[in-house]
């Protein structure tokens, strides 16, 4: 079955059938280009999500060493990564789909357009020919009619017993020729319809047919990529699961891997003093100290027991205006070995300095013996480079490397000080509930800087100048941009900071300025 042998005669029908596949069409590209928009806004929002509650800095970094923040962290990755497969739904949806099939439909609009084109053009001549044929059946019918009459009146003339022989013979004359004339009409008659009738023929079983089955090829093709494009809209997203579920078993994996056991011991490291609890509080007997007849005065003045350090609050800053002749206790710099720090917290701070600047010193170790090895390659062949080039390179490796060294031999000889003295202080905590008030005033500021120190917010800074950077640890800021601080300058006029994006290293000191 086909449109041009069944529906020869349907033309509003099937010009009105095309026109609804073309507006399905159109609705599905529509639908699919909103479904980007929704996966898109979906997606900017998760990417959102993630950067507000990754956590950036010393102190984060310090948090993320317990399982549960850890976790936390890797789920906010797996979710920036899932929002990128989200992306790309969106752009393989826009470019497999939306934009393919709004070519496709450009093409099917132009096509039908020439089919139904073709149709009203074979129409329309077939109906100037109709036209003409009915324009030379009027003549033909007005020419008989008018042989009839001549005849009629030929025999008239000839019965009238009043004509003349000539008249007789004009009458005779005219009827013959209009007569003929009638019969040549009737003969241009009678092509005109058979040809009519042929080009009618055509018409119906050849011309028509043909342009009707070209609209039911078209119809169908439209049907069958409007199929495959329905099948894209799960395929596109069917082809991104398997990421999509990595992403998803990379949540409950770290949501697996948390141990709550291992946070508490990781807790108790970080923040163990190392101090022994303080002793019973003896008894003071004060009738000991009252002397007959004298005044109150001769009492000797009770004992003060200190205010313990696990229970010591934050000194507050008094409010602006207050008429207090005392001025604050302000906070001193933290000491370079530590020594504000308890003990246990003490060792550990300079055990992760001495890590820390033992690998820099084997990182730059390395480095130096790559460079003393290229140096030998261009001493014995020239042509691959100039060994002088290199020295200051090496000069300043070496420069890096000694000073590391003498870091690291300082911070050796402070964790060999702290491991030795730890019962001293042991035994120096024990004795605090009996110090004079003053010595305990000192002790509980010391203990209220360590407490402070854990307290400290993010420093940030703000860049003066840009600064590119080129070198290995170092990075690239722009001028006024906010930066967090991770390591203050230890003197080498370097810092180390984080950016918004996440990036961190090394910029020199006097590129920034403080926040207020």
């Amino acid at each position: 079955m086909d449109w041009g042998t069944d529906l020869w005669d349907q033309y509003d029908h099937i010009d009105k059938h095309t026109q609804s596949g073309l507006d399905l069409l159109d609705r599905y590209i529509k639908f699919v280009k909103e479904r980007t928009e929704v996966e898109q806004t979906y997606a900017k929002q998760l990417r959102s999500i993630t950067k507000k509650y990754a956590k950036r800095g010393s102190k984060e970094e310090l948090e993320c060493k317990f399982s549960n923040h850890g976790s936390f962290q890797e789920i906010l990755n797996e979710m920036n990564d899932y929002a990128g497969q989200r992306e790309l739904i969106a752009e393989n949806m826009m470019t497999s789909v939306c934009v393919e099939l709004t070519k496709y439909l450009q093409d099917l609009k132009q096509e039908r357009k020439s089919h139904l084109s073709d149709a009203k053009k074979a129409q329309q001549i077939l109906e100037s020919n109709f036209k003409h044929l009915e324009s030379t059946k009027k003549r033909y019918a007005k020419e008989w009619a008018e042989a009839e009459k001549a005849s009629q009146q030929a025999e008239k003339t000839e019965s009238d017993l009043n004509a003349t022989k000539l008249d007789v013979e004009k009458a005779k004359q005219h009827a013959h020729a209009r007569t003929h004339t009638a019969e040549e009409c009737r003969n241009d008659y009678a092509a005109e319809l058979q040809k009519y009738n042929k080009e009618q023929n055509f018409f119906y079983y050849t011309e028509i047919p043909q342009v009707f089955n070209k609209l039911q090829d078209m119809d169908e093709r439209r049907i069958r990529r409007l199929a495959e494009g329905y099948c894209q809209f799960s395929d596109i997203e069917t082809n991104v699961l398997p990421i999509i579920s990595k992403c998803l078993d990379g949540i409950t994996s770290a949501g697996k891997r948390i141990d709550e056991k291992q946070d508490s011991v990781l807790f108790i490291e970080q923040h163990k003093s190392g101090f022994e609890r303080p002793a019973d509080v003896e008894f003071e007997d004060y009738t000991q100290g009252i002397k007959p007849a004298t005044s109150d005065s001769s009492l000797n003045p009770p004992k003060v027991r200190t205010k313990l350090w696990p229970f010591s609050k934050k000194h507050k800053k008094p409010h602006v205006g207050a008429t207090n002749s005392c001025q604050p206790d302000l906070k001193p710099p933290p000491a370079e070995d530590f020594s504000h720090l308890p003990p246990e917290q003490r060792k550990n701070r300079l055990k992760g300095k001495i890590d820390d600047i033992a690998k820099d010193l084997q990182k730059y170790r390395d480095q130096s013996e790559a460079l003393e090895k290229m140096k030998g390659v261009y001493v014995q062949n020239a042509q691959l480079g100039d060994p002088s080039s290199l020295e200051p390179q090496i000069t300043e490796t070496n420069q890096i490397i000694g000073r590391l060294t003498g870091e690291l031999g300082k911070y050796e000889a402070w964790f060999s000080e702290a491991v030795g003295g730890e019962e001293s202080s042991n035994a120096v905590n024990n004795n605090t509930q009996h110090v004079p008030l003053a010595a305990d005033h000192q002790s509980h500021n010391s203990y209220a800087e360590f407490e402070d120190d854990f307290d400290d917010v993010e420093r940030q800074c703000t860049a003066l100048y840009d600064f590119q950077g080129n070198n290995e640890g170092t990075i690239s800021i722009t001028a006024e941009e906010q930066l967090s601080v991770v390591e203050e300058d230890q003197g080498d006029g370097w810092m180390r900071v984080v950016r918004s994006n996440g990036d961190e290293g090394y910029i020199p000191s006097s590129y920034v300025k403080p926040n207020p």
